[in-house]
Parts: structure tokens; C-alpha cells; sequence
């Protein structure tokens, strides 16, 4: 492959001299070399900001979002590209799929959620109008815009494909560029990655760009505006935090770092139940998927003391019989570490693990593999660990980053929640049990230390995704030595790359802000019923009063026996006169909701296709027989769906009394055309 390029500044750029080696992690192999010699990383960052920035902020979260689900699938149909560099990592089929695969998951993922869960707007609204005074016309919300920097992102070696686009999808739909730096031990497949990337031609010019090589003085130049996430050790995580650029300017900073995740099996998962071959199966996965180089990989299995043995004889009978060797061989199920370096690592880290305990499986320096050499290629075997001492400091304090985990006893739930919490705050925990009580006070007990908690039983081990695969919906971070950080957690993950702002205005002027309808600003009455208007002509404060309509005794007698709510407040004279809220016979709020359907309504046939929901719906004074009804229904906010000849449109609804006093309160939501139908 020669010289990696880095992507910057709208090209590609082949570095000066000759780079350093980057090598096969199962043949040994020279693969590729890098180097950032000559690459300008300021002038990569203003880039970004300049042309990727406007040009992203430009489109619509919506927009954005079909953008990243096209991208999605252009990549799945390259993942055959993907999967055969991915091997040179050391990685099997199935971790190339772990990785690949989740990344575009992440990427069709948020392009639904961006879709379904925002607004086609460029801004994002948050919250509640907040009144700020008696008479309603000095009025605050909260509004999330776009930075105006770049998401600087610097990924670990062990997922060269997800760690990018994990990152990168929420970036892209909040509209910042991103900047991409590799580790060098697997940058080549990121390379790769990037290259369809912009070879698909989807993305606007800027908003993605890649650095292969070491990071130089690219942090020197992050300003006020632009973001950094990072994914490694603890300790480098440290050093970036604090760099000097970062601190001046306060420059949003995320990390996940060293993680010493745990599972739990409960004391109900004896030999021979679904939950105690669960955690048996779960472990040893997590053990040998990616050759145990996961973040999220279990390190510590807290089991009952009295099941020590019993764990220890199954785990080991299960990683005898996984074979390991080259990748690229159908019969290997664990392939190699990413590098000689990584698992020399892991080697002197089990010298000091082993001072705490003992090998049941596996030999740190010796290991049986097929096809391959196995001091050429970064071979390591499973190994399993334990410690009957769980108050020893090494299992809590080191992490072996390869197919490494310890067995750890614990006598009751307080010291399994005390024995977890020693590792200073993880990414992941499992609980492995059929027990919910027990469930509920270990994730009760370790949720202040964990960002994320599986709990596993009979009963979702079908559909769980197990315990190392984090989820685009949920957050993947942790507190304390975990890296205090998160990505990605749904619209969350979005909103971390979005400014919030307080605006305080009058109702009209933050309407023309936040592009709403705002009780207060003014309505638009016209001779049209808003109805009748397509969305080419509706606007927002657009606005339909009708009524009054008398409510009788016998309409809350036909609406009891119609719809057989025949509850005593609408029913029982005597029993309602008894009630303080109401004082006599009351009408049903959904009959309240039904006679100011039937005023609003423009019934004929036009751009109004249909009613799909209320939402935020108040009852907020009593109905009673002889009171008359109003409504007024104002066009509150519109959205245009991108890929279709309707929109939504969603009205405010505010059913008065003859006194003008409110007695119910929504939201509308219809579909309404594009454009006027005949």
C-alpha cells in the first residue's frame, strides 16, 4: 500500500518521507507505512470550519440525516472491501463484521433517529415556552445551534471502522465536519474507509478529513468552537485534557478510556440453569471477540465464592475448544492482537495480575495456532485468571487489553457492588441472573459507576445484544477512570455537538426565531380556513376561532351510554355534587375533545390528508352541562418531510368556556400536501 494519504483540504496528500512500518498483525507483513510529515493541521481545522461547516449547516437535521443513511448503505456495499483489509488487523470474519458492520449501523441508526426524533430545521428547539412575566410578553427558550468548529476525533487501534463513524454520525447531523485521526497500528483500514467515503461523492466538501500519522501540533490549533473526542488509555486521555488549547478555550473534551468492566453472576445461576450457562458463554465471548482488545470487554467476573470452581471448570472446557491462528482461515475463531507491541503490553500487564492470582487457563507465552507463525504474528492465547483474594489491588487497578479476564469471589450483593465499584468507574457491567431483587440493588448499587448495565436472564438472552456491543440509542461512556465522557446515546450524542442558548424575547420575536407559533405572538385570521391552505400556502400563526357550541345534558348522557364511560362524575348526580373538583355532573374531557374536532374541522376533501394524534393533552377547568365552548386552532409549527408530497403540521388547540377560561389544552398533529390538491 506504500505511504498512507491523508484526506485535508479538499485532496489527498501523500506525506514526505519515508514513514514507519506498519505490519500484518498475523503474517508479520509489512502492510503499509505513515507519517503526517508536511501535513498543515491548522490549515486542515480552518478548512473544516470554512467550507465543511457552512456547507453542512446549510441542510436541514433532516437532510443530513438522508444524507448518512445514503452513505450507510454505499458503505454496506463495500464491506467486502472492508472485511479483506480488516483481516490484516488480526481480526476473524466475525470481528471484521463486529466492526464494520457496527459502524454502518451506527450510521443508519442515527440517520433514523435524526429523521424521526429532530425537526427539518436548522436549529433545534428545546423545552417548554418559559413565561417570564405577568403579562405574557416577555417570554425564554432554550435553541441548540450548530458549533462552528470542527469534531476533532482521535480513535484507538481496535475499531479502525466503528470508532470513526460512531463518532462521526452524531457530528454530521448536528452539522459540524469532523476530523478524523487514527491510531497508526490500523489506520489503513480507516484510510480505506475514507476513501469510499469521499469516493461516494454524498458528503459535502469539508465535512469529513483525515490525518494519518501522529497528531503533531494539531491540537494547538483547536479553538472556542471546535470539539475533541478521544478513545484510549486513561493516561493519555489525561495528557489531552489538559493540553493548553484545550483548557484556554474550554474546548468541549470527550474521552472514553481504560475501562476494568465487570459481570456479575447472581447467587440463583447454579450449574445447569439458563443464567449460569448465559454468564459462561457471555465471558468467554468477551474474552476472545476481537481477541479481548474491546473497551468494553468483561475483566472481572465477580462470581458467588462457593461457584468458583464450577466457573472455572466451564469457562476453561469452552476456551479449549477455540481455535487460534491466522483470520483469514475458517477454522480460527480468535485471531491475533493488532501488533508485536500490543501483545507485549498484555504480557506485562498478566505479570502483574498474576501477583494477585493464578492461571486456570492458558499460557501468556505460549499458544498453539493454526496457520501462522506464531512469533510472527501478534499471537496471544485466552487466558483466565484467579483471584481468591478479591480485596487485592491488581485486578481492580490493571487491565491486560487482550483475551484476559479474573475470577473474583464475593460472599453478598454489598461486596459484589464494592468489588465493582473498585475500578474506579467502567464503561460496561453485566448481571447475569434470574433474580430480579438481586438485579435491582446491584444496578441500583453500581449505576453511579457504570455508563451502561446489562442485565441478562432467560428471558432476553435470545435478543440481548450482549454485553460488549454498545447501542447507538444508549450512551457508550463512563465516569471516573472510564473517561467521564459519552458518545453517541441517541439525539444526546447529537445535542453534545449543538450550542444551547437561552433566548429571551417577546412572544413574536421568538417565534421568528424559533420558527413556532408562540402563545402571545400574533395570529393570522383570514376568509381561508387554514384547512383549505397546502403547505405552499399555510403559515405558521395561521389561525381558525370556532364556536360556540352549547354543551346539554343529553349530549353527556349519549356520550355515557355511546361510549359505555359511564364513570360517576358524568353519570351520578349525587355522587359528582360529593366530589370538590367538580361539584355536579361534568362532561367527559374526550367529549370536550370531539365537539371541538367538530367545530374546527373543514370537512370537504382537500390538502388536510389526515389526523395522526394529540399530543400534550390538558383538561384544565370542568365542563358543565349548559357551558358553551370555543376553540382556536393556530398553525404552531410545519415540517416538510424530504422524501415525500406531504409535511406535518402540528396545531395548537385551546378549547375556552364562555368565560374565556381554558378547559383543555393540545396538540394537533395532521398530515397535510405539499401542494393544493384538486
Amino acid at each position: 500500500m506504500g505511504l498512507l494519504r491523508s484526506y485535508v483540504s479538499g485532496g489527498w496528500r501523500t506525506p514526505s518521507g519515508e514513514g514507519a512500518p506498519l505490519h500484518d498483525a498475523a503474517t508479520g507483513e509489512e502492510v503499509a507505512r505513515i507519517s503526517s510529515e508536511g501535513i498543515d493541521m491548522g490549515a486542515a481545522l480552518e478548512y473544516g470550519r470554512r467550507v465543511g461547516g457552512p456547507a453542512l449547516r446549510e441542510l436541514t437535521f433532516h437532510q443530513r440525516a438522508s444524507l448518512l443513511k445514503a452513505l450507510a448503505s454505499h458503505l454496506r456495499e463495500h464491506r467486502d472491501e472492508l472485511y479483506a483489509l480488516s483481516a490484516r488487523t488480526g481480526a476473524t470474519l466475525g470481528d471484521s463484521k463486529f466492526d464494520v458492520d457496527g459502524g454502518i449501523g451506527v450510521l443508519f441508526a442515527y440517520a433514523s433517529k435524526g429523521r424521526r426524533e429532530l425537526p427539518n430545521d436548522t436549529i433545534h428547539v428545546e423545552g417548554a415556552v418559559e413565561p417570564l412575566s405577568k403579562g405574557g410578553t416577555f417570554v425564554g427558550q432554550h435553541i441548540a445551534t450548530p458549533l462552528r468548529g470542527v469534531a476533532v476525533q482521535i480513535n484507538a487501534f481496535n475499531f479502525p471502522v466503528w470508532g470513526p463513524l460512531e463518532k462521526l454520525a452524531p457530528a454530521f447531523v448536528a452539522g459540524v465536519p469532523s476530523l478524523i485521526k487514527p491510531a497508526s497500528q490500523t489506520a489503513y483500514l480507516t484510510e480505506k474507509l475514507v476513501e469510499l467515503i469521499v469516493e461516494s461523492g454524498l458528503l459535502p466538501e469539508g465535512s469529513v478529513q483525515l490525518v494519518c500519522g501522529g497528531a503533531g501540533d494539531l491540537l494547538d490549533h483547536v479553538g472556542p468552537q471546535d470539539l475533541v473526542s478521544f478513545t484510549g488509555s486513561a493516561s493519555t486521555a489525561q495528557r489531552l485534557r489538559a493540553h493548553p488549547a484545550i483548557v484556554r478555550h474550554s474546548v468541549r473534551f470527550n474521552a472514553e478510556a481504560d475501562s476494568l468492566n465487570c459481570s456479575i453472576l447472581g447467587p440463583d445461576a447454579t450449574p445447569g440453569t439458563a443464567e449460569f450457562d448465559l454468564f459462561v458463554k457471555q465471558l468467554v465471548t468477551e474474552m476472545t471477540v476481537k481477541a479481548g482488545q474491546k473497551c468494553t470487554a468483561i475483566r472481572r467476573a465477580l462470581v458467588p465464592a462457593e461457584r468458583m470452581d464450577d466457573v472455572a471448570q466451564a469457562v476453561s472446557e469452552r476456551l479449549a475448544r477455540v481455535t487460534v491462528g491466522n483470520p483469514a482461515s475458517e477454522d480460527v475463531r480468535m485471531g491475533a492482537l493488532a501488533s508485536l507491541e500490543q501483545r507485549e503490553e498484555v504480557r506485562r500487564s498478566l505479570k502483574a495480575l498474576l501477583d494477585a492470582g493464578s492461571i486456570v487457563f492458558g499460557d501468556p507465552e505460549r499458544v498453539d495456532v493454526v496457520d501462522a507463525d506464531a512469533e510472527r504474528g501478534a499471537f496471544v492465547s485466552p487466558v483466565l485468571l484467579r483471584a481468591d483474594d478479591p480485596n487485592r489491588a491488581e485486578p481492580h487497578e490493571v487491565e491486560a487489553f487482550g483475551p484476559v479476564s479474573t475470577l473474583l469471589p464475593y460472599t453478598s450483593t454489598g461486596q459484589a457492588v464494592e468489588l465493582a465499584a473498585r475500578g474506579q468507574g467502567s464503561l460496561a457491567g453485566s448481571v447475569v441472573t434470574g433474580d430480579a431483587d438481586f438485579a435491582r440493588d446491584v444496578v441500583l448499587g453500581l449505576a453511579p459507576w457504570h455508563g451502561r448495565l446489562l442485565v441478562l436472564d432467560a428471558d432476553d438472552a435470545k435478543e440481548s445484544t450482549g454485553h460488549g456491543s454498545p447501542l447507538p440509542a444508549l450512551v457508550h461512556g463512563g465516569p471516573g477512570r472510564a473517561g467521564g465522557g459519552e458518545e453517541m446515546g441517541g439525539i444526546h450524542g447529537v445535542l453534545h455537538h449543538l450550542q444551547r442558548t437561552a433566548v429571551q424575547a417577546s412572544p413574536k420575536v421568538l417565534g421568528a426565531v424559533t420558527g413556532r407559533w408562540v402563545p402571545g405572538a400574533p395570529r393570522n385570521t383570514g376568509d381561508v380556513h387554514p384547512f383549505r391552505k397546502s403547505l405552499a400556502q399555510l403559515r405558521v400563526g395561521d389561525t381558525v376561532v370556532a364556536g360556540p357550541r352549547r354543551v346539554t345534558e343529553e349530549d353527556v348522557a349519549h356520550f355515557a351510554e355511546f361510549t359505555g364511560d359511564t364513570f360517576y362524575a358524568h353519570t351520578d348526580e349525587e355522587a359528582a355534587k360529593a366530589n370538590p373538583l367538580f361539584g355536579g355532573i361534568v362532561a367527559h374531557g374526550y367529549l370536550v375533545v370531539s365537539f371541538a374536532a367538530g367545530l374546527f374541522v373543514s370537512p370537504e376533501p382537500g390538502p388536510v390528508l389526515a389526523n395522526y394524534g394529540l399530543e400534550n393533552l390538558r383538561f384544565l377547568t370542568p365542563v358543565k352541562p349548559g357551558d358553551e365552548l370555543t376553540v382556536t386552532l393556530t398553525a404552531k409549527q410545519i415540517t416538510l418531510r424530504e422524501n415525500a408530497d406531504y409535511g406535518e403540521v402540528r396545531w395548537d388547540t385551546d378549547v375556552t368556556n364562555a368565560d374565556g377560561e381554558s378547559v383543555a389544552k393540545y396538540d394537533v398533529l395532521t398530515l397535510v400536501a405539499k401542494e393544493a390538491t384538486r
